[in-house]
């Protein structure tokens, strides 16, 4: 009877999750995503494609992202199929049993990681993110919590298959990190990562304190969306403050022998900005130009949604400054999200880049208010 009732128990399994991919597949409009792959294709294939290259980028990323998500729900689709196909024949077979309960776990991550694609609303969300770090008050050992944090960051990337590109990696005078700036690409690259945006706190014996006392360190996690150069972001030259420097991080053949490097401070925001990974000194100005549209758009974006939840008599969770994670390693091992109460003991896990969990929490927190 335990077979039986096994089997009968991965067949309502199965049966639940072709329910939930269906509804993901009209969620997503399978058909309009095959029409607009075929227009797409049609266009790459066109004489003079490359011509405009910046039309050409943007086609061939949405051709990309287009054949990803199909390939996706086939593959879906294929491995319900096969696993119902096994299922027929493993009456009695335990070991059989075990393979199809082991892939129809992994079926139901990956569609519980599309089903969260439901959760975004923005108009930003589905493109990609510019990622920076900064060091908070409390001298080496913020720094190298900083650090901490941007190694967090690439490894989640990694899991995630994630691009991800050094704009700028400043170095701290003796360990850690003053500041990390990364270009994240991925499909909702910047709508996750919004879950990220604010203060991160650390509790724990410090490494650099000869004492071993208790320390407690902050650094801001900042987030902002990879904006089109059609979106109008007004910036006067009189507001900006240009200091170029000597880079000392990852970058090319000039690193370290010429001032290529450049920093840029928008006087009326103080938002800081710096790029010290392309070859040339214009080159990182005009990246760090990239990355300042981009954190005043997002400022502003954050300003006139802070002014709606005013009126509503809403509170921000997402205000410039906030806290909104705590990580603790002394006296025990804990992370709490404190907008969402999400937490988990698996400190070691968590800062190794399996963030997800609190993301999505965080993601569905929203979408209920």
């Amino acid at each position: 009877m335990s077979e039986l009732r096994e089997t009968s128990e991965l067949r309502d399994a199965a049966s639940g999750l072709e329910g939930r991919l269906t509804e993901l597949e009209r969620f997503f409009d399978v058909e309009a995503l095959r029409g607009r792959a075929a227009r797409l294709s049609e266009e790459m294939s066109r004489p003079g494609f490359w011509d405009d290259q910046e039309r050409a980028r943007e086609v061939s990323a949405g051709f990309s992202r287009v054949e990803g998500r199909l390939r996706m729900l086939d593959d879906l689709r294929a491995r319900l199929a096969d696993s119902g196909e096994l299922l027929e024949l493993a009456e009695g077979d335990e070991d059989l049993l075990g393979e199809v309960a082991e892939e129809l776990g992994r079926v139901q991550r990956a569609l519980e990681e599309q089903e969260v694609a439901r959760l975004f609303s923005g108009p930003h969300d589905e493109g990609d993110a510019i990622l920076t770090i900064n060091s908070g008050e409390g001298g080496v050992d913020s720094q190298d919590w900083a650090e901490m944090l941007a190694r967090m960051y690439r490894r989640w990337a990694e899991r995630r298959s994630f691009g991800l590109e050094v704009i700028e990696y400043t170095f701290g005078d003796e360990a850690g990190i003053k500041s990390a700036t990364y270009s994240v690409s991925g499909e909702h690259a910047f709508g996750l990562l919004s879950a990220e945006r604010g203060v991160h706190r650390l509790v724990r014996i410090s490494p650099f304190d000869a004492r071993g006392r208790r320390h407690t360190s902050f650094a801001e996690v900042a987030v902002a969306p990879v904006i089109d150069e059609a979106v109008e972001v007004e910036v006067d030259e009189k507001d900006l403050k240009v200091d170029t420097y000597r880079a000392s991080g990852a970058g090319g053949q000039h690193v370290n022998k010429t001032d290529s490097a450049v920093r840029i401070t928008h006087l009326p925001t103080g938002i800081v900005v710096q790029c010290q990974n392309e070859r040339s000194q214009h080159q990182n100005r005009e990246v760090a130009m990239r990355v300042l549209r981009a954190r005043l758009f997002e400022r502003e974006r954050e300003r006139r949604e802070e002014e709606i939840s005013a009126l509503k008599g809403e509170r921000s969770d997402v205000g410039f400054g906030s806290q909104i994670r705590s990580y603790v390693l002394h006296p025990y091992k804990m992370v709490k999200d404190l907008r969402t109460g999400e937490e988990t003991a698996n400190v070691d896990r968590f800062l190794d880049g399996e963030i997800d969990d609190f993301i999505y929490a965080y993601l569905k927190n929203q979408a209920a208010h």
